[in-house]
């Protein structure tokens, strides 16, 4: 599933073709993806100019000049992806409509942008963008990790007396939005601290530590666009590059990359996800 820097991603990508401009007309082609679209929603999204688009932890928000909020999540294997836009950042011409392209948006500039998600995990909503905070998606996310008011006494707040492994806590989204299961592995390898290690026994200045680390990971990832892995696209088409930068994730049975470390990169199941991590220098 995509995580906050692949979403980030496709976020910067669409800006140029969508933000500001009229959205003229949008095609839905079938009635729901994980849940049902929102009633009407093609006669809500004809002739709207999108004011804002921006980023809500994994989600995608456009502002709607309706009143409206356009909120869109990616699920495991949606893309958005835009061809033939008129000020030339994207060389694509218009292809022809595949299968699982489940809703296309017409943009006044001559811009299209297609939402494809061939496991149809993604979803759509449309609420008031005055209340848009209190959607009940976006109403229980902590704070973003890049933000201000994601910081060192948050986090160690957050963490103390918690009973719940570290890798745990690092992925509720009510302690920091937008982390997903890649983020936190390379996280807390360059913390050197193991993914088995309880929350709330960590003590402050190594919780305190972690806060750079996140954002220095989150942004490196965005820098590269991304990692693609299986489905993930940037907004051109393009593959992500941070999965070629990996310290840990997905590299089972691989040496450390620590200087000096002897260890070899082990995974373990969590929660019925998988933690890479190297039990030598991670403790």
């Amino acid at each position: 599933m995509p995580e906050l820097p692949e979403v980030e991603t496709v976020r910067r990508g669409l800006l140029p073709a969508m933000e500001g401009v009229v959205l003229k007309l949008t095609d839905v082609n079938r009635p729901d993806l994980r849940w049902p679209f929102p009633e009407r929603m093609a006669d809500r999204l004809r002739d709207v100019r999108v004011d804002r688009l921006r980023r809500r932890s994994k989600y995608l928000l456009l502002d709607l000049s309706s009143g409206e909020t356009l909120l869109i999540h990616l699920g495991m294997s949606g893309r958005m992806t835009i061809s033939s836009d008129p000020l030339g950042q994207f060389l694509h011409d218009h292809p022809m409509p595949e299968k699982h392209d489940h809703v296309v948006f017409h943009m006044e500039n001559g811009a299209r942008v297609t939402f494809n998600d061939p496991r149809r995990f993604g979803a759509m909503d449309l609420m008031a963008t005055e209340s848009a905070e209190q959607h009940k998606l976006l109403s229980v996310l902590g704070p973003e990790p890049l933000g201000n008011a994601f910081d060192e006494p948050h986090l160690i707040a957050a963490f103390k007396g918690r009973n719940t492994p570290v890798k745990s806590a690092l992925l509720d989204q009510g302690i920091v939005a937008g982390l997903g299961n890649i983020y936190v592995c390379e996280t807390l390898y360059r913390a050197g601290v193991s993914p088995r290690r309880k929350a709330g026994r960590i003590s402050a200045p190594r919780v305190a530590a972690m806060v750079p680390i996140i954002r220095a990971v989150l942004s490196e990832a965005i820098e590269a666009g991304g990692s693609s892995l299986r489905d993930f696209r940037q907004a051109d088409g393009e593959l992500g590059y941070f999965q070629h930068r990996f310290d840990v994730y997905d590299r089972e049975g691989q040496p450390c990359r620590t200087p000096d470390c002897t260890g070899v990169i082990t995974r373990i199941a969590q929660s019925g996800r998988s933690s890479f991590y190297c039990p030598v220098c991670q403790r």
